[in-house]
């Protein structure tokens, strides 16, 4: 366990998100609020971030695999339901990539870079700007 520990605080260190010895031992547990992280707002692994819609974004801000979704959308011209995202990307159509992919296209929805024309239905918003 303390290995485990020394190498997350390496890693941590090297990112810059460590503030004290004391924290890195745990003897600063007890004085962390329970609401506060000791590794700050947020791991630094493994995150892909969505930022909200707002004007001037383009799809640019995106990860990779969301600005794909959003181009597959586009380039049909109608509300698609996730199955028919997935055949039209290339994705795999089994049931649990499809949720997965569907659980993708309800965060793009609540950022503001989709909308649901409908139950399951994923189109992109009217924009005088476009997005």
């Amino acid at each position: 366990m303390e290995i485990a520990r020394e190498t997350v605080t390496e890693i941590l260190d090297e990112a810059g998100e460590h503030s004290s010895t004391a924290e890195r031992t745990g003897q600063a547990e007890a004085e962390t609020p329970p609401s506060a992280s000791r590794f700050g707002d947020g791991s630094p692994i493994g995150v892909q971030t969505v930022p909200p819609w707002r004007p001037g974004l383009d799809t640019s801000v995106l990860p990779n695999t969301y600005q794909d979704l959003i181009e597959v959308i586009a380039d049909a011209g109608h509300p698609m339901r996730a199955m028919q995202v997935a055949e039209a990307a290339g994705l795999s159509v089994d049931r649990s990539k499809v949720e997965g992919l569907r659980s993708k296209l309800k965060r793009l929805v609540e950022r503001g870079w989709l909308t649901e024309d409908g139950p399951g239905r994923f189109t992109l918003p009217s924009r005088d700007g476009g997005a």
